[in-house]
């Protein structure tokens, strides 16, 4: 057992006291830079934390990219590392609903107290995506991914996660529903997606568990919007 070092006796490493948020880049510009900045200064200032900046720093230009802002005590910080998610999954990914649940009051902000997330991507194993609950048995947010229904014929966007920015630059200008979705409902999804920086949009072909084994439609978006689709990386 050793001391724990002065520049690790804080707030933000001891609590996960930090707002942070992810941003996709290509040729070295942020994509969607505004609507990143927009949700991370609303989860400093419910966070108590300093205002974020808003000045970009130069960055690598890398054919894609993963911009992680982060907030703490001590100001603004960021890194920037290759997008390389692998290749695409052209028959869908699989998901499992997971056990785990969100934070009541963290679950609508991107913070450093992630630890249901990492459970839950734990738990989904061996599938591509772990679903998360609320108290009352909705789903609610992905591990690393917001999820996308269709029920009844209506895209619907389950209530009580995070405002998924990928998710909404997807559903700009279409008709949409945002509401609390039971796991009871999900017999009835007729097609689903994963919605994240990391990945784009991405079609499901599986939900599973909580007795749930339901086979879905692959369909991608037809798309040439580079915050929706899969990182393609030159060989």
């Amino acid at each position: 057992m050793r001391p724990l070092p002065p520049e690790l006796d804080t707030p933000a490493w001891l609590h996960g006291e930090t707002a942070f948020t992810t941003a996709r880049t290509q040729a070295g510009e942020v994509l969607d830079w505004p609507a990143h900045l927009q949700r991370l200064r609303g989860t400093c200032a419910f966070l108590g934390l300093p205002e974020p900046e808003p000045a970009l720093p130069a960055l690598e230009p890398l054919p894609w990219g993963l911009l992680r802002v982060t907030v703490a005590g001590g100001g603004t910080f960021f890194s920037h590392r290759p997008l390389n998610p692998g290749p695409r999954p052209e028959l869908g990914m699989t998901v499992r609903v997971t056990g785990i649940q969100v934070h009541p009051q963290l679950a609508a902000h991107k913070t450093g107290n992630y630890l249901p997330y990492r459970l839950a991507a734990l738990a989904a194993s061996p599938d591509h995506e772990g679903w998360l609950l609320d108290g009352h048995g909705n789903v609610v947010d992905g591990s690393r991914t917001s999820p996308l229904l269709e029920l009844g014929g209506q895209r619907v966007v389950p209530a009580g996660g995070l405002p998924g920015l990928t998710r909404a630059a997807f559903l700009a200008g279409q008709e949409v529903l945002e509401r609390p979705v039971h796991v009871s409902e999900l017999a009835r999804v007729t097609r689903a997606w994963v919605c994240g920086s990391g990945v784009g949009v991405v079609p499901v072909r599986a939900i599973r568990g909580v007795g749930l084994d339901l086979a879905l439609p692959c369909a991608w978006p037809d798309t040439p919007d580079s915050r929706l689709v899969w990182p393609f990386i030159p060989s």
